[in-house]
């Protein structure tokens, strides 16, 4: 069995939004409180971290302290790595592993050079990052893992398929090709902004729930969410049987 707990579900600004007196930033529905997107995925004997930002340090506060076996990465930008200076307790356990592909882990070495100068200074996160690519699988304890590879606008970027689980965020689009990685999921886990005003490098409603049905999965979970989609029970009666909002906190299941 693998547990997934969502730790975020927001954008790049999360929920509720710096400044804003709309209806979902102002609501009472802590269903409605975003935080940026992340995800733990655990079995009995393994912890991995989907992307680590700004968040990480109030996310994992609500987790029990244990050790974080492996740490992927989707893509680096701010709001998806912004947490990883933050790992440094979990050092205590051993050096961290971080996977990102090879744009990524350049990113990663530029915004965090202390982490990997020869000389290093106190007390820094002890990193070890490990460059992969997709479709090229690898294990972490007893996890294994595909990266796929999904459009951010035109940047190429990491999805993720762990057993018949798919955990995709900032997808635009997706080549044809790819879809053979996704036959056979249970639980898909996908980026959807807003139901309206197209967007150059996200998915909106309408593109996840056609991701959606292409996939075939049993249960899908929308994710990486603006203040701008509605508050989660009401954009739950609009969507189809089988497809529903993520919320902070939530965890499911997967038993594969």
């Amino acid at each position: 069995m693998m547990k997934i707990t969502f730790l975020g579900t927001g954008t790049s600004c999360g929920v509720p939004t710096i400044g804003c007196r709309c209806d979902v930033c102002t609501s009472t529905d802590p269903r409605d409180k975003r935080l940026r997107c992340s995800v733990l995925v655990e079995t009995g004997t393994t912890r991995i971290l989907i992307d680590c930002g700004p968040d990480f340090r109030q996310q994992i506060m609500t987790q029990p302290f244990r050790r974080i076996d492996g740490i992927l990465i989707t893509h680096a930008h701010y709001d998806h790595v912004g947490g990883i200076d933050d790992v440094r307790p979990f050092c205590r356990f051993g050096d961290v592993n971080i996977y990102a592909d090879p744009v990524a882990s350049e990113a990663l070495r530029q915004a965090l050079p202390y982490c990997f100068s020869e000389v290093k200074y106190p007390n820094i996160p002890e990193i070890l990052l490990h460059t992969i690519q997709a479709h090229k699988p690898l294990r972490i304890g007893d996890i294994g893992v595909m990266p796929i590879e999904v459009m951010h606008g035109h940047l190429p970027i990491l999805g993720y398929r762990i057993g018949d689980f798919v955990y995709i965020t900032d997808m635009k689009s997706i080549g044809e090709s790819e879809m053979q990685y996704l036959s056979g999921v249970d639980v898909l886990v996908v980026n959807a902004l807003r139901f309206e005003k197209w967007h150059h490098s996200h998915q909106l409603v309408a593109d996840a729930v056609e991701f959606a049905r292409k996939v075939q999965a049993r249960r899908t979970l929308l994710i990486h969410s603006s203040h701008h989609i509605g508050c989660h029970e009401e954009v739950n009666r609009k969507l189809p049987e089988g497809i529903e909002m993520a919320y902070d906190g939530q965890i499911i299941n997967i038993f594969s």
